[in-house]
């Protein structure tokens, strides 16, 4: 048995207890957390008491809860043992993993990114999902409400493709909607007046690599930050292209992108077709590719739901109020 990972033991009594043991004390300290911080987060998350005795926890509660609370302490130890940090997003991740995958009848795998600043983890199944159809498929949609992690689980995979050398460079790019016919108007020169529109952008990215790899990448050209109108003629070969706020694309222009695609190159597209904000009566390019391209060779369709969102928990209930009302996206400009 690998001595850096855990030992396990599991009884069950009458009482629904089950009991835990693991063999590192150092991995099973950064597990607690301070003054034991993280089991009581999983205690009030899944209605279970958890007491820790030396080497050993133990889990009360009713069966399913005690499970689902055995099957996270699991999971977040095995993160622990490979140097991962534990905080308050790993773990509701991890519980939203194995309720979610439970009921879906699957198993709670992880798939994980490896980046130079750290590994990314998916923290829902269908994050799982997504990052295994931008590892098999050349294009993939990712679309869904804000805060499921479409575009930061891209930037990953992409960052992930750089260093392993399966990619020559990375090329984000977003559609600068709000700017239209007046970036004229703004001050200073094409970078400054575009950068706010991609700032989303060059934060993810600065996630996943050092910053001094970042500025030398976007230096030599190896890491290209642009909006969409910079595409157009081009042919990117050997690259991994990431078009985000995709739901702000013209059809017209959806179509040059997509077809900018060249040899031995990956292309993830996001958005959110409720966040659209074009002008009245034009339609959006995402709604449209979504309708031609599903069920098209090589090409994966992620549909993530509010239950992905992984940002505060209030931000998911904001979202299932105004799908609850069934509104009309806002397609106008004030």
């Amino acid at each position: 048995m690998n001595r850096n990972v855990f030992a396990l033991s599991n009884a069950e009594t009458e009482d629904s207890a089950l009991s835990l043991a693991f063999d590192d004390n150092r991995v099973m300290a950064l597990l607690l957390g301070e003054h034991d911080a993280h089991l009581a987060q999983i205690e009030h998350r899944l209605g279970v008491a958890i007491t820790p005795r030396g080497n050993r926890i133990s889990i009360k509660g009713d069966r399913q809860s005690a499970e689902h609370a055995r099957a996270v302490l699991l999971h977040l130890y095995t993160k622990a043992a490979r140097g991962a940090e534990i905080n308050r997003g790993e773990i509701d991740g991890a519980i939203r993993m194995v309720k979610l995958a439970e009921t879906a009848g699957q198993a709670s795998g992880e798939a994980g990114v490896r980046t130079r600043r750290k590994t990314v983890s998916a923290r829902t199944p269908n994050q799982q999902g997504y990052i295994e159809a931008i590892r098999k498929n050349e294009l993939v949609f990712g679309v869904g409400p804000a805060g499921t992690g479409k575009t930061y689980l891209a930037v990953a995979c992409a960052a992930e493709a750089l260093m392993n050398g399966e990619v020559d460079r990375i090329i984000l790019s977003r559609p600068a909607v709000e700017a239209g016919e007046r970036l004229g108007f703004l001050p200073g020169d094409m970078k400054e007046k575009v950068d706010p529109y991609l700032r989303p952008l060059y934060d993810a990215l600065y996630d996943m690599m050092p910053q001094s790899l970042v500025v030398k990448g976007l230096a030599e050209n190896q890491i290209e930050i642009a909006p969409l109108a910079f595409m157009r003629g081009r042919t990117l070969a050997s690259a991994f292209i990431i078009l985000d706020e995709a739901q702000n694309t013209t059809p017209q222009q959806m179509k040059m992108f997509l077809t900018r695609l060249g040899e031995g190159s990956r292309m993830v597209v996001t958005g959110d077709p409720t966040q659209i904000d074009l002008p009245s009566g034009v339609g959006s390019g995402l709604d449209e590719a979504l309708a031609i391209l599903d069920g098209v060779k090589g090409i994966g369709i992620t549909r993530f739901v509010a239950a992905d969102i992984v940002r505060h928990p209030l931000v998911g209930r904001i979202v299932q109020a105004y799908d609850k009302k069934q509104l009309p996206p806002r397609r106008t400009r004030s």
